[in-house]
């Protein structure tokens, strides 16, 4: 197979915990070459799974090599600029003041390298009155109103089950990442691209935020049903319960054909969207006298045969065996050369032109390739000996 799209860049990734290391990781994923720096002797303690090889470490760094370094000492110091000199990049999402005290800060680094593309996920923005706050996903999902939507009615703020704020702001930043990088074709400049997991929960607020900024209605918990496309919700079934999305003139009508329902398609009090709405908890409960009728699998196949969405509800090991996740090859394969074979979470982007690797490289132990980096910049094995015995790598 050919290059990735991303071969020719070089990326220096400072980061820690789970917003920076995503998007790292789709540079990584991609083909870009990504040294992590990291404090000699550091400890995973920033992952789900403490140890090192656990499924979280594994997960978010691969693709990456290792190079242990003191940044608090100057010949560490000193090392990481002259790895500057030759980046592309570098990312970070240190609290807003230890850049600046370590001296890794864009303005710092600009002056050696004018082509860098510097990348900072913060909690709450780089500058504000909470700039210097410390930030994590669960308080930017509350600050961010993601918790207030989310739950059944009257049941109080509730978190989403993934770091969402955390996986949407790396998106997000290596997305602004790319576009730097293309803008620097033209100006032959680098930039400094930042966001913060509290940008990124109020974009993903999408058409609730919306709701509110131009019609001025504040949403609430809507549980399982579609706070504006009804019916849309969980259903349950003779065997269990799935989702049906009917919402819409055309898919109402479509599902009270397939379901034997006409009836309710002359029923004055859901004639319209709105009336649906208004009377989302009557039409709901007449829905699932049907529905729980017969099992799942019926329901699914009959109704998405005549085109109204439907599915299951899996829980995550039911998603791996899924014939259409397992096509899509979500779960990709690794080797660990202590763990042996391994699966990790696939990339969610198809190019006809550069598929995926076939394989993913397993995440490297601290410090793994210290002599290669190093190496490169001229040291030689006494030098790198010296350095790792005075605990600079």
């Amino acid at each position: 197979m050919g290059r990735l799209p991303l071969s020719r860049f070089s990326v220096l990734d400072l980061c820690h915990a789970r917003a920076g290391p995503t998007a790292v990781r789709q540079l990584a994923d991609w083909g870009a070459r990504v040294i992590k720096v990291e404090p000699p002797g550091a400890m995973s303690r920033d992952v789900i799974d403490s140890r090192r090889e656990g499924f979280d470490f594994q997960n978010l760094h691969r693709n990456k090599k290792s190079l242990s370094l003191n940044l608090k000492t100057e010949e560490g110091l000193l090392i990481f600029k002259r790895l500057v000199e030759r980046a592309d990049v570098v990312v970070e999402n240190f609290r807003s003041t230890v850049k600046y005290r370590l001296g890794v800060d864009y303005e710092s680094l600009r002056k050696i390298n004018p082509r860098l593309v510097y990348g900072s996920i913060s909690g709450f923005g780089q500058t504000g009155p909470y700039a210097k706050r410390p930030g994590v996903d669960q308080i930017a999902q509350g600050m961010g109103g993601l918790m207030s939507i989310t739950g059944l009615p009257g049941q109080g703020p509730v978190r989403v089950g993934i770091p969402m704020d955390d996986l949407c702001a790396g998106l997000l930043l290596a997305q602004g990442i790319l576009m730097a990088l293309i803008e620097r074709e033209e100006t032959g400049e680098g930039q400094w691209v930042h966001t913060s997991l509290l940008e990124a929960q109020v974009f993903m607020l999408d058409f609730q935020a919306a709701r509110w900024l131009l019609a001025g209605e504040v949403a609430g918990q809507a549980g399982n049903d579609h706070p504006t496309g009804i019916p849309t919700g969980l259903f349950p079934t003779a065997d269990g319960q799935i989702n049906i999305a009917a919402s819409g003139a055309n898919l109402w009508e479509r599902f009270c054909a397939a379901a034997g329902a006409r009836d309710l398609l002359q029923d004055p009090l859901y004639a319209s969207g709105p009336l649906r709405s208004k009377n989302r908890k009557s039409l709901n409960e007449k829905i699932a006298l049907i529905i729980r009728e017969r099992p799942s699998a019926y329901w699914i196949e009959l109704l998405n045969e005549v085109g109204v969405p439907c599915g299951p509800i899996y829980t995550i090991d039911q998603v791996f065996a899924d014939p259409q996740v397992m096509h899509l090859e979500m779960a990709r394969p690794s080797r660990h050369r202590r763990l042996g074979p391994l699966k990790l979470v696939g990339q969610a982007i198809n190019m006809t032109a550069t598929p995926e690797p076939e394989e993913l490289s397993a995440t490297p132990d601290l410090g793994e390739h210290k002599e290669e980096v190093l190496m490169e910049l001229g040291f030689s094995e006494a030098e790198i000996e010296d350095l790792a015995a005075r605990q600079i790598i």
